[in-house]
């Protein structure tokens, strides 16, 4: 079966070393990782190198259902991208681009095949857009 891949992305105002640092930082990503006021991301753990893992604790603010979102890194170029293999073994490919100042985010990924593929566009936007707001606030 082949695999579909979702594409997505977003122009954020802010220079790349301040998006790459939100983008990674533990810290950082417990802030502005969910897709929903609803939601939160209650832990992050990120060994950002080839080979190291990831593990970010995604919950429902009510308690009612949490899952981890985790994978390993197989590719890093700083400052430029980022590949990494989830657990199912779904891709996940992230270009990061220097645009006059600001900084866009692409990223493509496998579709898992439970959602429909409109729904996992959505809800990995809204992730994306959560970062955005998170990295403009912070760093402008």
């Amino acid at each position: 079966m082949e695999k579909k891949r979702i594409h997505i992305e977003s122009l954020i105002n802010a220079p790349i070393e301040s998006v790459w640092e939100s983008y990674n930082n533990p810290d950082d990503i417990v802030q502005w990782n969910q897709a929903s006021e609803d939601w939160h991301c209650p832990s992050s753990i990120n060994d950002l190198k080839v080979g190291g893992k990831f593990k970010n604790k995604m919950a429902a603010k009510d308690g009612s259902f949490e899952f981890d979102f985790e994978g390993t890194y197989t590719e890093i170029t700083p400052y430029n991208s980022i590949s990494y293999l989830l657990g199912d073994n779904r891709e996940t490919d992230i270009k990061f681009k220097d645009e006059n100042g600001k900084t866009r985010i692409i990223i493509d990924f496998d579709a898992e095949e439970t959602n429909p593929l409109e729904m996992q566009k959505e809800g990995w936007q809204a992730i994306l857009d959560s970062f955005k707001n998170h990295t403009e606030k912070k760093h402008n």
